[in-house]
């Protein structure tokens, strides 16, 4: 019996990426992404990944690395879930609603060596390193642009996406995980509390979600994915992955638009797309809206926000002291959502315990906005609610007392929302 035992014969390391390879293998002349006038097979998507980590290698990109990107729903960002832990590194998606000074804190919390930008927010990542204290080692920088880039694009920036995908190897062996406990992704999150905390994913954490993800929700083999839900959302919860894994054509959307969605439902026969509280919230309320003929699968992954939430999870990075504070009794995580749980087993998350407001999907401390607005010089009191909003569901709405040497009359709602 002790031959039975985990061993390099009947054992390896369960990790998502090997989803890929496998999908070249079984559904490689089916497409894998399609973008605008682009459309990439799995044998391609899987060619590309492998050159791409083979560019990482060669910048000197090593195991336990971190390499980020920031980036809308686009082929690279889709691909980088691959070429990125092939390469041995370690994944950190940066959500394109945070501001140059969060982006900022993230890198240098993180360690990042490398950044990936789509040209769309160059300027916030340019800005985000200047802001790294002197004679601090900064990450290096590569632009990931729809367009012909010309030399003054390029400033500030050592290659391009596709020059670092033309210049790999295609024959590049992949880098395995030594172990399924190792790392694969690093996701920061604002939380209620202002400063990002960072979790650290493993491989086999990764792969069990993902099967999760797929057998949850029923999705069927070779489905046409609709990309509405962030990539950088807990990495599109995990269907990054499990898109490779049952071979779907995954449809790439740049930007949330209610007619250009309705356009690629009927174009490519979308069946699955994801339901995120702004998308739901746009196509119920468009009038014009065509009829689609055939079934799409919504995907939603819970209603947006009595007793805590617990769950058995990771420590924050590098941060022993808010971690002592929220893993209590045996290692059990107090999230700080409070939520009630239905018959039928349905989890319904009602209200935290310390204020938050869900804006589009994406949390937003009012303290953290209070904060800014103590220092402004006229504003002697500030409380940040949640306001009901059309489009994200909920906004920051600020009441404010001006110190008594000023009237209301000197400044405006346009002034502090400028400010």
């Amino acid at each position: 019996m002790d031959q039975l035992k985990p061993s390099l014969v009947n054992s390896c390391p369960l990790t998502p990426v090997t989803f890929l390879p496998r999908a070249a293998t079984v559904y490689g002349d089916y497409p894998s992404l399609v973008y605008n006038t682009t459309t990439y097979t799995w044998t391609q998507t899987y060619r590309r990944c492998l050159q791409l980590a083979s560019s990482l290698s060669s910048l000197g990109i090593k195991t336990g690395h971190v390499v980020s990107v920031v980036a809308p729903n686009i082929p690279p960002m889709y691909e980088l879930h691959f070429a990125v832990p092939m390469s041995g590194a370690i994944l950190n998606t940066i959500n394109t609603r945070l501001d140059a000074r969060t982006v900022s804190s993230i890198l240098q919390h993180s360690e990042s060596k490398l950044v990936f930008v789509d040209h769309i927010f160059s300027s916030l990542i340019l800005e985000a390193v200047s802001l790294f204290p002197p004679n601090t080692e900064t990450p290096r920088l590569v632009l990931v642009n729809d367009e012909d880039t010309s030399a003054s694009t390029l400033i500030g920036f050592i290659d391009t996406y596709e020059n670092m995908v033309k210049n790999g190897n295609s024959e590049f062996k992949w880098i395995e995980p030594t172990s399924e406990w190792d790392p694969m992704v690093l996701n920061y999150t604002s939380g209620t509390t202002s400063s990002p905390k960072s979790v650290v994913l493993s491989h086999k954490g990764l792969f069990i979600a993902t099967i999760n993800s797929l057998i949850d929700w029923s999705v069927s083999n070779q489905p046409v994915y609709l990309w509405t839900l962030p990539m950088f959302h807990g990495n599109g919860w995990c269907y990054t992955w499990g898109m490779a894994a049952v071979g779907a054509t995954n449809i790439c959307l740049r930007k949330i638009d209610v007619s250009t969605i309705y356009t690629l439902i009927k174009k490519h026969k979308v069946t699955y797309m994801c339901g995120a509280p702004v998308v739901l919230n746009m196509l119920s309320n468009n009038r014009n809206a065509e009829r689609i003929e055939h079934p799409v699968h919504i995907l939603t992954g819970g209603a947006p926000p009595p007793a805590p939430v617990l769950f058995r999870i990771w420590s924050y990075l590098k941060d022993p002291k808010t971690t002592s504070k929220c893993m209590k009794d045996n290692g059990w995580f107090y999230t700080g959502d409070v939520a009630v749980m239905h018959p039928d087993g349905y989890v319904e998350i009602k209200d935290r315990s310390k204020d938050v407001i869900i804006s589009g999907g994406e949390n937003i401390s009012s303290a953290q906005v209070e904060s800014v607005l103590y220092s402004h010089p006229m504003i002697n009191e500030a409380a940040v609610v949640a306001r009901p909003d059309p489009f994200w569901q909920e906004t920051p709405c600020a009441f404010v007392c001006l110190k008594n040497d000023f009237l209301a009359s000197e400044l405006t709602e346009k002034e502090i929302i400028d400010f």
